[in-house]
């Protein structure tokens, strides 16, 4: 399987923690880890080839050029990196039709291969939207008059490379955010919904993007079904959204100790 990851030296430790989550998870899978960066130290991105050669697996590193987007629009504290992963395409070998981005705020906690598996059919990229309402009306009004009947979350994408190559187009992207510059708040997914949300096939937020601030949102809307037995022997991809991280001293959450656990693993 064909992981994507796009960090910068900030992120190299909880790159690390999602990827033994991945490893340990999926022991018997083969992966390919897929890096496209422009800030990382040369021993850092040694070290990172050694952990993940440690673990059976592969990286392929693809390092941007300094002006390959210099005249792209940028805006407030995003940087040229929130276009790597929507054009992920053109830098990736050609022979690959598929791919599965992934977040480093993120713990894999059971078998990944259904999702990478999924019959994208004519879909660009298959995403999950958080099914709250607040979340989606707002974004709705945000981003109109594009017509967006769910606001998928970014940091889960399965893509569909070749067809990507086909329908996606930079300049599209680029225009669209020197246009909506005022609007966008997150820049990436913000443009990925309002271009692409037709063109996404929906999965399911419980198991392939489960949100960890809302553990309790989600076992009461489901009756108590959604409780933590559900969520440690089904969920697939547990995503620490928002700003608060479980890396950071004054985190607290449900699943803050889950995630010490396998940052100590990944420590070790």
């Amino acid at each position: 399987m064909n992981i994507l990851v796009t960090v910068d030296s900030n992120y190299i430790l909880p790159l690390k923690v999602m990827l033994k989550s991945l490893f340990l998870n999926n022991a018997e899978d083969e992966f390919t880890i897929y890096l496209i960066y422009s800030r990382i130290k040369e021993d850092e991105l040694a070290d990172l080839n050694t952990y993940i050669k440690q673990h059976g697996r592969q990286l392929k590193a693809i390092k941007i050029a300094d002006d390959y987007f210099e005249d792209a629009p940028t805006l407030m504290h995003y940087t040229k990196e929130m276009y790597y992963r929507l054009l992920a395409f053109k830098f990736l070998p050609e022979e690959l039709d598929k791919i599965l981005y992934l977040d480093p705020d993120i713990l894999v906690i059971n078998k990944i291969d259904g999702l990478y598996h999924l019959d994208l059919e004519d879909y660009l990229f298959a995403a999950a939207y958080h099914n709250k309402i607040s979340v989606r009306e707002i974004n709705r009004f945000r981003l109109s008059p594009y017509e967006i009947d769910k606001y998928y979350n970014s940091g889960v994408l399965l893509m569909n490379l070749k067809l990507q190559r086909n329908l996606m187009n930079e300049n599209e992207i680029f225009d669209f955010v020197r246009k909506h510059k005022s609007k966008l708040i997150m820049p990436d997914q913000d443009i990925l919904n309002a271009l692409y949300s037709k063109k996404i096939k929906s999965i399911d937020e419980i198991l392939y993007n489960y949100d960890a601030r809302f553990y309790n949102y989600y076992k009461i809307l489901s009756s108590g079904e959604y409780d933590m037995d559900y969520v440690i022997y089904h969920t697939v991809i547990l995503h620490f959204c928002g700003k608060k991280k479980p890396w950071q001293k004054k985190y607290s959450g449900k699943f803050h100790s889950l995630y010490k656990h396998y940052e100590k693993l990944a420590l070790s």
